[in-house]
């Protein structure tokens, strides 16, 4: 590995802290318990390591510790939640609403359940990335199960309105489930505060180890039921059986800490390093723009949209020093556009056109420097060789 890259890629993954590293390796080989071995010493001090980290989640966001449950990922904990009501309500629902934005992480979990005989709406957004929540509130009928929405988008960084939407599912007595992946360590995120019944996350999204993830299920109303997706042993109150992952446990609990510490922090300064980049590029490439909605997103995160160059061309030109995406790293094989900024009404060329950037806690302004710096050079090199370009340079209408 080099010392001189430059990773701006922290919505796809964002590396292990030293001190979350630090409290997960005595549970690899010092104290290897199994968290259900109750037994003897070895079990016990796992059980109190699971705890410590449960509590630690359960401050970050606010919660009572026996509404967590751990899974591998956001990924599962998103569909043992979409099918974990799905089963359990079928004789009574047959409808499920979301936005066309989501991760496909919850998309995909919805195509399946369609073809189970579930009926699905996908709401369209506005240029911001923002639904209209009229159309949201006009959705929901009596056959409607859930409302399922983002927190925010991996993509953009816009933040939906969680508060007026879980209002709204209130109202409506409907199931709320957020996919919170991109939100937990990175802004305050507190699900009781917003009606929200399901809430699923990733340790890997803020500074903790692949792997693990978590589900939030409210106990606010009756309790939100589920029916468990893999059964043996009855573990996790039936909900997900299987011997709990200490260390990875260990590890998100302690990146939970650092994050309900240091997050206020680290905020303002991603902010800071993110309007450097982002003025920069407005202000001296011409023909730039931002996608999404300028107030409301995350502090970290910045898509935006070069005209007349090809991001794919764009990635293979930086990628030996600078990491950045085009859009989420689940659809990085896939060469369409991002369904994200076409739902959003970009043009199939602008949507190509786009760069994903998204800082992180090792960011530093040096590093935001060489990054404009090394960019600015390869746009200019790739519209020089573009016809396109020279073409709207000449004043060619190339929207007719």
């Amino acid at each position: 590995m080099t010392n001189n890259r430059i990773y701006l890629d922290h919505n796809a993954t964002t590396p292990v802290d030293p001190r979350v590293l630090e409290a997960m390796l005595p549970y690899f080989t010092q104290a290897p318990g199994n968290a259900n071995s109750r037994s003897h010493p070895f079990g016990w001090e796992a059980t109190s390591a699971v705890e410590t980290a449960t509590n630690q989640l359960a401050a970050l966001l606010d919660v009572e510790q026996d509404t967590l449950i751990y899974t591998s990922g956001a990924t599962e904990s998103l569909n043992l939640s979409l099918k974990g009501l799905a089963e359990t309500w079928k004789n009574k629902f047959s409808h499920i609403v979301t936005c066309m934005t989501e991760h496909p992480a919850v998309l995909d979990t919805l195509d399946y359940l369609e073809r189970q005989n579930w009926k699905v709406s996908r709401l369209p957004v506005n240029s911001s990335g923002h639904l209209d929540l009229n159309e949201l509130e006009s959705s929901i009928t009596h056959e409607t199960l859930a409302v399922v929405l983002m927190w925010a988008n991996n993509e953009t960084g816009v933040i939906h309105p969680v508060h007026e939407i879980g209002k709204i599912c209130r109202e409506k007595n409907t199931f709320f489930v957020c996919d919170a992946t991109q939100a937990v360590g990175k802004i305050p995120v507190h699900p009781r505060n917003h009606g929200i019944d399901l809430l699923a996350f990733s340790g890997h999204k803020f500074y903790g180890p692949k792997g693990i993830g978590g589900l939030y299920i409210s106990t606010q109303k009756p309790r939100t039921k589920i029916k468990p997706a893999i059964h043996g042993g009855g573990h996790q109150g039936g909900l997900r059986s299987g011997t709990l992952n200490v260390p990875g446990i260990v590890g998100m609990g302690m990146a939970a800490e650092l994050a309900r510490k240091e997050m206020g922090a680290e905020m303002e300064k991603l902010g800071l390093l993110r309007d450097r980049l982002e003025h920069y590029f407005l202000k001296h490439i011409e023909s730039t723009s931002i996608n999404g909605d300028l107030y409301h997103r995350l502090p970290h995160v910045s898509n935006l949209c070069f005209k007349y160059v090809d991001g794919e061309q764009l990635m293979v030109q930086v990628n030996e020093v600078v990491a950045v995406s085009s859009g989420s790293a689940c659809t990085s094989a896939n060469p369409d556009p991002s369904h994200v900024l076409l739902a959003m009404g970009l043009s199939e060329s602008d949507a190509k056109s786009s760069i994903r950037f998204s800082l992180g806690r090792t960011t530093t302004m040096d590093q935001i420097e060489r990054t404009i710096q090394i960019f600015e050079e390869k746009i200019n090199r790739l519209r020089n060789e573009n016809p396109v370009w020279h073409m709207h340079k000449a004043g060619v209408n190339l929207d007719e």
